[in-house]
């Protein structure tokens, strides 16, 4: 849609020159009062230099988006890859009073292989806030072309969630029955009675074990043991006495799976 908005545009502007100085040079110059540039004509190149200038602004990098609601035509049908902020600044561009920012994103792509990668996106300022080096995002992404990406505006949470599952996989901070624990078990709260860190770190990741009192939905409640790889920031959010949510198989109370936010 944008190389198709800004070719029509750029036509438009060619026939609107083009007719204004085809019928200047071929004007009847005999006549002394003729005013072969002066008159209506002059209206076509008037309003191509108004639309084309709009049409290019707003089919820039990332506006487009934020008034259709959709990735550009390009990226709509990519890739989907993790995307990890790295850090993000203003481009200086604003629509509507909201701030167009540059993201760099680290990539986690489909074949797991990272590259580095930036979007441009119109972020509201009630958002703004929650952008920050670590927070992870899905985005879109062309196989032959990683140097830009998108992030991903489809709302398929269902297709994210299953990319961010193959990625937890691929670096060993969770497995396959665990997945199926925590899409197939039982929703409830638990109590953090004790925690531990052995050492162990995977990517940034430091594993958590944690000692859990469980709360069943009829009321009683069980122990039992858990852990869990977390970055750093998140260690706060599974202190002594915190409330956490959890996943388990009635069949198998010791096996309980920690549900946490991606972002905290």
């Amino acid at each position: 849609m944008r190389t198709k908005a800004r070719t029509a545009a750029l036509v438009f502007g060619a026939f609107a020159f083009g007719y204004y100085l085809f019928h200047g040079l071929m004007a009847d110059t005999s006549d002394p009062f003729a005013m072969p540039w002066v008159g209506p004509q002059l209206a076509l190149p008037i309003i191509a230099l108004t639309i084309v200038p709009i049409v290019f602004a707003f089919t820039g990098e990332g506006i487009l988006q934020a008034f259709t609601g959709n990735n550009s035509s390009e990226f709509r049908h990519g890739l989907l890859g993790i995307g990890t902020v790295k850090s993000f600044h203003h481009t200086g561009v604003t629509v509507n009073d909201q701030p167009q920012v540059r993201i760099d994103f680290s990539v986690e792509g489909v074949d797991g292989k990272v590259f580095d990668s930036t979007a441009r996106m119109i972020v509201p300022l009630t958002e703004l806030a929650l952008l920050r080096p670590g927070v992870v995002l899905p985005v879109r992404y062309l196989r032959e072309r990683t140097d830009k990406v998108e992030v991903d505006m489809s709302g398929d949470a269902a297709e994210a969630q299953r990319a961010m599952n193959q990625s937890m996989i691929r670096k060993g901070f969770t497995t396959p029955a665990k997945l199926d624990i925590a899409a197939r078990g039982v929703r409830a709260q638990a109590v953090v009675q004790s925690l531990s860190v052995p050492g162990e770190i995977r990517d940034g990741y430091s594993r958590i074990d944690l000692g859990l009192v469980v709360t069943r939905p009829d009321g009683s409640t069980f122990g039992t043991h858990a852990d869990k790889f977390l970055p750093p920031a998140m260690v706060g959010s599974v202190q002594v006495g915190r409330i956490v949510q959890v996943h388990y198989l009635p069949g198998n109370e010791q096996e309980v799976v920690l549900a946490l936010p991606v972002n905290a």
